[in-house]
């Protein structure tokens, strides 16, 4: 119950107040991301956490100039693979063998598949695939936020050609997914702070096939 009075309590803040939000909190929340579960294990994303303030000012006219992106303590910016490589690919798979210490058949097997697949497939197709994840990763962000007690605001309204430049994301194979502002609300400035969360009943939103 907890954990769901937490999420009633979070709201997409439209203002923040600046305060620095402790790192032991952020690390939390980096960590709640890095945990959360993406297709094949792969984790086709980066995340890139902005403190700096002149970027975060680069990055607000590109966000419909919303005062989140430079009023929030950390600025997570989620950033999908461009595609799938065989290298990349590869790598996920090499790691999970050093991390379990063995080898096993069927997963081998499974590598190559995937090898077989997602390389061979469009770019635009495989970023759209990789951005998926990421947002898996971004959702379990913002529910360990409300956990901590920390306002985090989803935000998708931005350019992602031109965040791909400020943070040179295309160099890196990787290209913008979706940002999300952490920090604390400024009530005294917020239209949305205490308005009634509205979401659809259980019995709209859930159809149980028993």
């Amino acid at each position: 119950m907890e954990l769901l009075d937490k999420l009633n309590w979070r709201y997409a803040a439209k203002a923040m107040n600046g305060e620095e939000v402790a790192e032991e909190k952020i690390d939390r929340i980096i960590e709640a991301a890095r945990l959360a579960p993406t297709s094949s294990g792969l984790q086709p994303f980066e995340i890139f956490v902005i403190k700096n303030k002149e970027v975060k000012e680069k990055i607000r006219p590109i966000a419909w100039n919303q005062s989140v992106i430079t009023d929030c303590s950390h600025l997570l910016v989620f950033a999908a693979w461009d595609t799938y490589t065989a290298d990349r690919i590869n790598y996920m798979f090499d790691l999970t063998n050093e991390i379990r210490s063995f080898k096993n058949e069927g997963w081998e097997n499974y590598r190559q598949q995937l090898l077989s697949t997602y390389p061979q497939k469009d770019a635009e197709v495989n970023f759209n695939h990789a951005a998926k994840q990421a947002y898996i990763a971004f959702a379990q962000a913002i529910t360990a936020a409300a956990f901590e007690g920390i306002d985090a605001t989803p935000l998708e309204g931005f350019d992602p050609n031109k965040l791909d430049d400020i943070l040179g994301l295309r160099a890196k194979g990787l290209r913008s997914a979706v940002m999300l502002p952490i920090g604390y609300r400024d009530a005294g400035n917020d239209w949305l702070v205490d308005l009634v969360k509205v979401r659809k009943s259980t019995t709209d939103l859930v159809t149980v096939i028993a």
